[in-house]
């Protein structure tokens, strides 16, 4: 069985709903010297700022069960040297770019979404909430509706008509609903949940913080039931809003635990670090996935966890369910 494996973000269509995850695949050439990336749905570049940055001191990264703790601190190259050296390559390759963006104010936000505005090689926006607002007293955009929702609106204001806004969320709020609420009202075409999880490691021989900056964001397996909870709680709030899974994906299986939950499409993030073809084989082992189960269409499988047992077989089949209920209904 052939399955349409592709997935809407907006106003854009992607050939199939697998993309890396921010600062998770570099800005293409690091993959690109292992597949085509024209491969993926879309590349997610590293979030950019409006200046060149750093990052934190090392130890940037230590290792914990079923995950890792990263603290970069949101290192990359600034504006202006990404548009001029980072995205004319994805356009070369013919890539679709979805650009995370990142600032410390609203100004700054702006900024980089008006720098991005006449660049035609933009498939998408993706706002990166998780920075500290400097006007806020350093609290994360993310942490508060009101503060999400002003850069959301900030960015749509400043990003060329017809490219999609993503806003993506933490789930390190007392309420991601009423976050995500708020960005789509502010006007975020999609969503992408979730970011990393705020954490610590402290290494038991030094008897000091394995990060130099003593915290950094979680990643891997450890959050996908995190992440799988938030999508579907969030769709279930808001199930015209595209979402973009992210968390833990190692498999096809995991992206479909995201699908079926709510997601649109699916990022994979840490799988990347040791193993640079996670993206292309999971892509694969998704679309074995969806044939195994009879799903026909990726857009079949979204939300699907939701619904009734037996409603894709009456969505494929309309006598399905007219008397008594079929094997397969029974077995679901």
């Amino acid at each position: 069985m052939s399955v349409d494996l592709t997935a809407r973000i907006g106003h854009v269509t992607l050939p199939n709903p697998i993309m890396t995850a921010s600062g998770c695949g570099g800005s293409g050439r690091e993959l690109g010297r292992f597949f085509d990336v024209t491969k993926l749905g879309a590349i997610v570049t590293p979030s950019i700022t409006p200046e060149a940055r750093s990052g934190r001191p090392t130890p940037r990264l230590a290792e914990t069960p079923s995950g890792v703790i990263n603290s970069t601190g949101l290192q990359g190259p600034g504006i202006d040297a990404f548009l001029e050296h980072d995205l004319p390559w994805l356009e070369e390759q013919g890539a679709r770019t979805i650009v995370s963006i990142a600032g410390n104010s609203l100004e700054e936000y702006a900024e980089v979404a008006a720098r991005l505005a006449g660049a035609p090689a933009v498939t998408a926006v993706e706002i990166n909430t998780a920075c500290p607002n400097v006007e806020d007293r350093g609290l994360t955009f993310a942490a508060h509706p009101t503060a999400a929702g002003e850069v959301v609106r900030a960015v749509r204001a400043n990003t060329r008509r017809g490219v999609p806004v993503l806003a993506k969320l933490s789930a390190d709020v007392t309420d991601v609903v009423g976050v995500a609420m708020a960005c789509a009202d502010a006007g975020a075409d999609g969503l992408s949940m979730i970011n990393t999880l705020h954490a610590m490691a402290v290494d038991t021989t030094t008897l000091r913080p394995r990060l130099a900056g003593v915290t950094g964001g979680l990643s891997g397996p450890a959050i996908r039931p995190v992440a799988v909870r938030c999508v579907y709680q969030v769709h279930s709030a808001l199930p015209e809003v595209p979402i973009v899974g992210i968390g833990g994906v190692r498999t096809g299986l995991d992206a479909l635990e995201l699908i079926l939950a709510g997601a649109s499409a699916v990022a994979v993030g840490t799988a990347n670090i040791h193993d640079p073809s996670a993206c292309v084989r999971i892509l694969r082992e998704l679309d074995a996935a969806l044939r195994e189960r009879g799903i026909p269409r990726l857009a079949d499988a979204v939300g699907l966890a939701h619904k009734p047992a037996g409603t894709l077989m009456r969505r494929i089949d309309p006598n399905v369910g007219v008397g008594e209920p079929t094997e397969q209904e029974t077995l679901q």
